[in-house]
């Protein structure tokens, strides 16, 4: 299984949570030096809290699943201060 195999998996193992609140994630791509950068879907890509899932779950999924991953980056995290950033259900 290869390396972006390996992610996919990890990811699916989360992406009921992220369905649940209408979101989703593709991986984008992976670096050279490992780093899997990862596009939030659905409300995930305007959610203010967006930051808090992407850190604490899904890179935290990722990274215990397939060790040799060294970081994950959103390419289009919402800032908590974005007029725009809407919170689920709003």
């Amino acid at each position: 299984m290869d390396l972006l195999q390996k992610v996919e998996s990890a990811l699916d193992s989360i992406r009921p949570y992220l369905e649940a609140d209408g979101g989703n994630v593709s991986i984008e791509e992976i670096t050279s030096d490992n780093i899997v950068r990862i596009k939030l879907l659905g409300s995930c890509g305007s959610c203010p809290m967006s930051i808090m899932t992407m850190k604490a779950g899904i890179e935290q999924a990722v990274k215990r699943s397939v060790p040799e991953i060294s970081g994950v980056e959103a390419v289009n995290l919402t800032d908590v201060d974005d007029p725009n950033a809407v919170m689920p259900g709003s």
